[in-house]
């Protein structure tokens, strides 16, 4: 993991197409703005996390069952 200091209205560059900027300190929290061509998905990581979890559950063997069952009927 790369670690870097930042300040207020500095920022970091990721490859050529996405910039991280520091745009709020407020006491422990930081906020930080993104900028990324709009294809470029960008979520909290808990968010990340949910909707990873939903896609294995969505592939599971009785989720498939019921698309084929579906697809028949």
């Amino acid at each position: 993991m790369l670690v870097l200091t930042r300040k207020l209205g500095e920022s970091i560059a990721i490859d050529d197409h996405i910039k991280i900027v520091v745009v709020q300190i407020k006491g422990k929290q930081v906020r930080l703005g993104i900028q990324a061509p709009k294809e470029t998905k960008i979520h909290r990581e808990e968010v990340y996390a949910a909707i990873q979890e939903q896609n294995k559950e969505a592939v599971k063997p009785v989720a498939m069952a019921q698309v084929s069952k579906a697809l028949k009927g």
